[in-house]
C-alpha cells in the first residue's frame, strides 16, 4: 500500500527548484542574447542552447540508475550544487574581458554534465513522497517551476541587462545554487535514507530500466511519438529569441517572452488546483495539435502583439501535455524501477530536441539567406513549418491503440 502522502515536503523540494529554474532562465536568456549580438547568427545560439541540453540527455540513462541505487536526494545536492562550476567559470571569463564562443560551449557543457544527475532523481523523489491520486496535480505544480524560467526569468533579465550585463545574471543564478541545495537537505533529513542497492551490477539496473519502458509497448510507442514531438516544438524554443532579436531588443524579447509564458502559470494552477480526472490521452493528443498549430501563428509576422498571443496559447496548452503524458508512464511503472526507467523515458523522448538544436538554427540562417529577408524571418518560417508538421504527428498518439491502452493499465492505488 502506498505511504503517507508528504505533500509538504513536496512543496519544499519544489521551492528549492522553482528558485534554481529563475537562475538557470537568466542564465539562458542572458546567453542567447550575448551570442546572438556577438556572432550574428541563429545556428551559433542553437549550438550553445545543444551543449547545454546534450550532455544532460546523454547521461540520463545512467543518472537514473544511480538514482535507483543511491540516495536520491543526495544526488539532487550533487548535482544542483557542482552544476556551479560551469556558470562560474563563464563569470571568471566574462570578468577577464569577455568569454568567447568556446568558452561559452565549455562552461555550459560543464554546468549539464553535473545536472544531469538532477531530472531522474527529482522525478522519483516525487513518486517516493505522493500518492498516486496526486501525481497530476504535483506535475501541474512542476510545471509552474519549469515556467518560472520562462515566466519570470526573461523580463528580470531583460530589464537587468538594460542597467547592466550578463555577468549580474550569472552571479544571481549562481546564488539560488545555495537555497536549492539547503532546501533538498532539508527534505532528506525527514526522510528514510535510501540504501544503496549492491546486487545486481550497473549493467543489469540499465537493462532493467530498459525492459521497464521497452517491455510496455504503449509506453514505448508514447515516447517514439514524444520524441517526434520534441523535434518540431525544439524550433519555437530555439528560434523565438533570434526572430524577435532580428527586428527588436533585449528587453522587448523579456517582456515578450514573460507574457508567452504566463499560458503555462495559467494552466499550471488550474493543473494544481485540480489535475486532470481522466481522458488522457485524448487530452495529451488535442493540446499538442494546439501547440502546433499556435506555432504556426507564433512564426508568421514580425508584430509583437501576434507573438505574444500566439506564445500564450502555446504555453497554455504544453502543461496538459506534460500532465498526461507523466500520469501515462509513471502509473505504468513499478515503483522499485521508477528512477532508471526516468532515465530511459527522458532520454527517448527528448532525442528529437537534440536534432532540433542541431539542424533549426542551421536551417533558419539558410532560409534567411535564400530569402533575402534576414536570420529572423528564416527562424519565423522554420517555426511555422514544424508546428504544422507538430500537429499532424500528435494526431497519430491517439490514433495508436497501444498508447490508448496505457489509460487501462494505469496504477492508481
Amino acid at each position: 500500500m502506498k505511504q503517507k502522502s508528504n505533500f509538504g515536503k513536496f512543496l519544499l523540494l519544489w521551492s528549492g527548484e522553482l528558485v534554481s529554474a529563475v537562475g538557470g532562465g537568466l542564465t539562458s536568456f542572458g546567453l542567447s542574447v550575448y551570442v546572438f549580438r556577438m556572432t550574428g547568427s541563429a545556428a551559433d545560439t542553437a549550438l550553445v542552447a545543444l551543449l547545454a541540453f546534450l550532455p544532460t540527455l546523454l547521461l540520463s540513462v545512467p543518472a537514473g540508475v544511480l538514482a535507483d541505487r543511491m540516495d536520491r536526494r543526495l544526488l539532487m545536492v550533487i548535482g544542483d550544487g557542482c552544476s556551479a562550476i560551469g556558470i562560474i567559470y563563464i563569470l571568471l571569463c566574462m570578468m577577464r574581458g569577455g568569454a568567447t564562443l568556446l568558452q561559452i560551449c565549455i562552461g555550459v557543457t560543464v554546468s549539464s554534465v553535473f545536472s544531469s544527475l538532477l531530472e531522474p532523481a527529482y522525478r522519483a523523489t516525487i513518486t517516493d513522497l505522493l500518492n498516486p491520486e496526486e501525481f497530476t496535480k504535483a506535475s501541474g505544480i512542476v510545471g509552474l517551476a519549469g515556467s518560472a524560467r520562462y515566466l519570470l526569468s526573461p523580463v528580470i533579465a531583460g530589464v537587468l541587462l538594460a542597467v547592466s550585463d550578463i555577468r549580474l545574471l550569472l552571479v544571481i543564478d549562481i546564488c539560488t545554487f545555495f537555497l536549492t541545495v539547503t532546501t533538498t537537505l532539508i527534505v532528506r533529513s525527514h526522510l528514510e535514507t535510501k540504501p544503496e542497492k549492491r546486487e545486481a551490477s550497473f549493467a543489469q539496473d540499465l537493462k532493467e530500466g530498459w525492459r521497464a519502458v521497452a517491455g510496455n509497448r504503449g509506453i514505448l510507442a508514447l515516447l517514439i511519438l514524444s520524441s517526434l514531438i520534441t523535434l518540431f516544438m525544439g524550433s519555437i524554443q530555439i528560434l523565438s529569441e533570434p526572430m524577435i532579436l532580428d527586428f527588436s531588443d533585449s528587453k522587448t524579447l523579456g517582456v515578450t517572452e514573460t507574457v508567452c509564458a504566463s499560458g503555462m502559470l495559467v494552466s499550471g494552477i488550474l493543473l494544481g488546483i485540480r489535475g486532470i480526472k481522466k481522458h488522457y490521452v485524448a487530452v495529451l493528443s488535442a493540446s499538442l495539435c494546439c501547440c502546433g498549430l499556435t506555432m504556426i501563428g507564433f512564426g508568421c509576422r514580425e508584430q509583437i502583439f501576434l507573438i505574444a498571443v500566439s506564445g500564450f496559447a502555446f504555453f497554455f496548452m504544453l502543461p496538459f501535455a506534460n500532465s498526461c503524458l507523466d500520469y501515462l508512464a509513471r502509473t505504468n511503472i513499478p515503483d522499485e524501477l521508477q528512477g532508471r526507467a526516468w532515465g530511459v523515458i527522458g532520454f527517448i523522448s527528448q532525442l528529437g530536441y537534440v536534432i532540433a538544436y542541431g539542424i533549426f538554427g542551421v536551417i533558419a540562417d539558410h532560409v534567411g539567406r535564400i530569402s533575402g529577408l534576414g536570420v529572423g524571418r528564416g527562424a519565423g518560417f522554420t517555426i511555422m513549418a514544424s508546428g504544422a508538421l507538430m500537429a499532424l504527428i500528435a494526431l497519430g498518439i491517439y490514433l495508436n491503440k497501444d498508447v490508448r491502452k496505457l489509460e487501462e493499465t494505469a496504477r492508481v492505488s
